[in-house]
This record gives structure tokens, sequence and C-alpha cells, in this order.
């Protein structure tokens, strides 16, 4: 038989590849050496490695499936394969002479699957054909004795040995054994770990930094940007297995995508949003189409710490369920945004502003599921009014766009390429807080001159010169016609103006949405910054640079908050 096909018409083919190996060295019969470690480097930098494994009970778990997967992989571009067992990294060696990196699970007496967890399963691998061994150097992998296996397997087989880790110091660990690779296979796989569900490019950094061998990027990497951003982290190369080798579980993420679409779309299910403010606390019950059936608004018992803020959340959370239900409708889920910066991922305030103290690490979003029982997605207040924005209203038409929100304080949320952007530690969009005037007037995040000490509401009053008693009197005023209620606004204006340029000359958008009291009702100051903008912008004609006024009024962000839930029920990511 040739090698790198199959001879469909010999009817003991599926027998002789599942052959027992008889303790030979399969690869002498195609390259007549063991791969060395230089020659390993050379094959599979800048490459893929195709995982070809299959679970017990898998319809594709047996050794000639496993090798067509490997032979497709192969075909598309892949430099080398990973395989589990030795009868399977028999089959794949007698069609390929591609590296194979060998891997033996096997069940340990505390129950958990252990990779390679022997001198001998490492063994018969080599004599089955694979060319490099991989083993669990975690935590767990040395309390087996892996760091004496790293030295064992490459003293008796001579073979380059590729440790998988979870974590940096394992990786250290491992590389100072005489590990030739690590890898992160088994990031989010262990005790440590277990709360990371999603491949980390910033941990393929760290590795790369502290490693002293090659770090190949594995585990979690569904996507080709997956793949590309681990190179770009400084991977060696890139291993990729479900994404490519299991059409069970890709199917499965068809299938619950298409479902999820289907039911945001046909259910008629609304959703509830709260609106967490400093002062007042906002709530409703929205609709799919943004249409708020009820709203009301209650006091912020700001001052009077987390266990209390909870309290109000689930009871204000509590009221709504059972307007609903009265209403006969049973609400999907529930939206919160929350002033302070929010991992949306977890439900957690990240870190909060002054006006909420004690707020920094509460557990919103599990406080509330638990207490409620329906799922709830919690927000940024300003990030929660951009997908407002998006779904609901001036944002619908943009891919890229900001939407500022002009108050108590100065907030905002950026679109970039149709997603909400949130930063690698959910603080990006601190709109309030770039630096406008050197030295300028202090601000409550601690430093001085920020936008928001000049673009919120007390700035407004005060350019005025403390003539009016709200905000909303010198709106009237200049509307009217009245030159000092002008003038202030005017001088909101150029300052507005001067922030937004900078956000524009950084992000290049299509639209920058202003919401907000501050600007309800304020054609001047819209008309104003747009003044200040084509005056300092470049090519500003050419940007076709879109102002709006936000439409969705004073409870626009129990809109953006009902957004977020329904967002978080249709997307995968967070």
């Amino acid at each position: 038989m040739a090698r790198g096909h199959f001879n469909r018409n010999t009817k003991d083919e599926p027998r002789r590849l599942n052959a027992p190996f008889r303790n030979r060295d399969v690869r002498h019969l195609y390259t007549g050496k063991r791969m060395s470690l230089t020659s390993a480097c050379e094959k599979l930098a800048g490459k893929l490695i195709a995982s070809c494994q299959a679970p017990v009970g898998d319809v594709f778990a047996h050794p000639e499936l496993i090798t067509r997967f490997a032979q497709a992989a192969l075909a598309g571009g892949a430099a080398g394969i990973r395989a589990n067992g030795p009868k399977n990294v028999n089959a794949i060696r007698h069609v390929t002479d591609a590296p194979i990196v060998g891997i033996q699970k096997v069940v340990m007496d505390d129950g958990n699957v252990l990779i390679t967890p022997s001198l001998e399963s490492a063994r018969d691998l080599v004599r089955a054909g694979a060319d490099m061994i991989a083993i669990d150097v975690t935590t767990r992998g040395q309390r087996y004795g892996a760091l004496e296996r790293i030295r064992q397997i490459k003293r008796e087989l001579s073979v380059p040995v590729l440790a998988d880790i979870s974590r940096a110091e394992e990786a250290i660990t491992a590389a100072r054994a005489g590990a030739d690779f690590v890898l992160s296979t088994l990031r989010g796989y262990t005790f440590e770990t277990a709360h990371i569900a999603r491949f980390e490019p910033s941990f393929i950094e760290e590795l790369v930094r502290l490693c002293p061998v090659p770090v190949i990027a594995e585990g979690r990497i569904h996507t080709p940007d997956d793949a590309r951003r681990a190179m770009a982290a400084g991977a060696f190369a890139v291993v990729v297995g479900t994404a490519i080798t299991r059409p069970t579980e890709i199917a499965r993420r068809f299938s619950e995508a298409i479902q999820k679409q289907w039911a945001a779309c046909n259910l008629k299910r609304n959703v509830l949003g709260i609106d967490l403010g400093g002062t007042n606390t906002k709530l409703g019950i929205v609709s799919q189409q943004g249409e708020l059936f009820y709203h009301s608004t209650v006091p912020t018992p700001a001052f009077a710490g987390r266990e209390v803020l909870l309290d109000h959340l689930k009871k204000q959370g509590h009221d709504l369920l059972d307007r609903a239900n009265k209403m006969g409708d049973s609400p999907r889920a529930l939206g919160v945004a929350t002033a302070g910066w929010v991992n949306a991922c977890t439900g957690t305030v990240a870190y909060a502003i002054v006006n909420l103290p004690g707020w920094t690490g509460a557990p919103v979003g599990d406080e509330l599921h638990e207490s409620l029982g329906i799922p709830v997605a919690v927000e940024n207040d300003a990030n929660a009014f951009a997908v407002g924005e998006k779904h609901f209203g001036a944002g619908r038409e943009f891919r890229d766009f900001i939407c500022m929100t002009l108050g108590t304080g100065v907030g905002g949320g950026c679109f970039i390429g149709g997603r909400l952007n949130r930063g690698a530690h959910f603080f990006a969009n601190a709109l309030g807080h770039i630096n406008l005037i050197p030295n300028g007037l202090p601000c409550t995040c601690g430093n001085r001159g920020c936008l928001e000490v000049y673009c919120n509401a007390a700035a407004l009053l005060r350019y005025a010169g403390d003539r009016f008693q709200t905000v909303e009197e010198i709106v009237a005023h200049g509307n009217s016609g009245k030159a000092d209620a002008q003038r202030a606004i005017l001088t909101f204006a150029k300052y507005l103006g001067q922030g937004c340029f900078s956000l524009v000359q950084v992000l290049d958008p299509e639209a920058l949405i202003l919401s907000g009291g501050l600007v309800q009702n304020n054609q001047l100051l819209i008309e104003a910054v747009e003044a200040e903008l084509t005056n300092r912008i470049p090519a500003y004609k050419q940007r076709k640079l879109a102002l709006r006024a936000s439409p969705l009024g004073y409870y626009g962000g129990v809109l953006g908050a009902a957004a977020v839930a329904l967002k978080r029920g249709i997307d995968t990511e967070c």
C-alpha cells in the first residue's frame, strides 16, 4: 500500500491498521531514524498541529476514522498531528511522515484522567510511531511524578517532551526539568484555573516572556482569529482540536446559535431592566423591540453599603417580576446597568466609584440570579446605554460609534466593528476621565482636568454664573434666546468638542451619539459641538461623521440594561 492512501479494495485494511505493535518502532519503516528536536522545530515552527482525538463512545472513536481526520487536516495545511493512544498513533503513522505528538490518557486512582502517566505508556507511543511525547506537568501531574518522567523519556526514549500545563509556574518548572516545549493545553481544565472559559492570548505572552523553551498554544482555540492571536502573542505553533476534528461539537455550536436567534426573534417574552444610579434607581419592563411597557423610579441607598444595595436590587427585581406576572408575562431575563466598572462575564463589579462605597467586588449577577431565578446580565451603565443605542436607538445603523452620556458625570461606550469595546480588564470607555486641561480642576477620580469636570451638569451651571437652579432651566432659556444661557451652552460645547476631538482622532467612528439630561431638547448644544468638531478635525467632511442626540430619553439606562439582557441571550460571548 502506498504511504498516504487507504486501499479501499483491501478487506483487511481496517484490521491491519489496528494490529498490535509487537514491540517494533514503526517509524523505522518510513523514516529510518527518530526525529530530532531540531527537525521537529523546523517542521512545526509557525504551523498548525491538528489534535485528532475522539472521546470514548464518540461515533468517530476508531483508528481508521481518526486517521482520516488526520489526513484531512494535513491536506488542509496542518504540519503535525497530536493523537491519543498507540493504536491511533500507529494508524496515523502508516499514512504520513508528518510529526506526531503522542499522548496516552489514563484514568488514575483519583478518578481523573492524566496525560501519559508513565514511562511505559510513553514507550508504547514511541513504538507506535510518535515523534514526540506530551505529558501532564500541572501541579497534579507533578504529584504523579511528571518531572522525573520528563528526564526518563528524554534519557531512555530519546524523543522531545512536551509539557501540558495550566499556569506559568508549572511551565517554568517543566522547562527546568528538561521539557523541550510547553503547551497551554490544560489552562481552564485544572482546579486552579477552572474559572477560565476562553482562550487567553495574554497567558501565551506571559509564557513566552518567562519560559526558555518554545511555547505552543493549545486549548479553547475555536476560531482562526483565536489562532492568529496566539501567534501574535508569540506562540511557536498552535494546536487546534475540537474546532477541526469534532463534528458533533461543531454542529452543536451552530445549532445553539441558530436556536438562540430563533428564540430571540420569535418568542414574545419581555425582559426586565434596572438602571442603578448614584441618586436614583430606574426600573422597567421592555419588549424585544424596545417598547417600555412599565417604568418607575425609586431612590438609591447609595451610601448604605454593599449588602443594602444588593437587597435593594433584589427587591426591585421581585417587584418587576410580580408586575410582569400580573401582566400575564414571564420575563426571560433581567439586565442591570450599574455605575462602576463591571466584569460582564461574571456579573461582578470590578471597581466602584466613590458614589457607591463598598460596591467593588459585589457579585450582582450571582446574587440576583439566585434570588429571582432568571438569567441576569450586568453591565457598566454607560456601556449598557451604548448597547441600548445599538439595539433600540441611534446606533442601529452603525458598526463604529461612540456614545457619550452627559449628566451628573460623563460616561461612555464605544462600538468597534459592531461589538462593544470593554477593554482587557473591563475598564475601557472611561471617556469622562480623559485629560482635557493639564493641572485643571480636581475630579472625583483623584486626577485634575478630566473631561467630566468641564462637561457635567455642575459645569453647565457654573458657566451660567449660578444664575439658574437647574440645567433644564438653562436649556429652556437657551432655546428661548436668553444670552447668558446660550453663552453657558456654547462654553460647555467648546470643552465637549475638544474632548470629542481626541476620541474621534483615535477611533474614527461613523457616529457620535450624545445622551443624558444635558442633551435632551438641547439642539443648540448639538449644533455648537458639530461646529467645534468641524473646525478641529482634519478631513471632517471626508469622515462624514454623524452627530446625533439619543432618542432613548430619561429611561435610556433601563432600555440599555434590557438590551444587555437580550444580547446576552443571543451571543456566546459575554
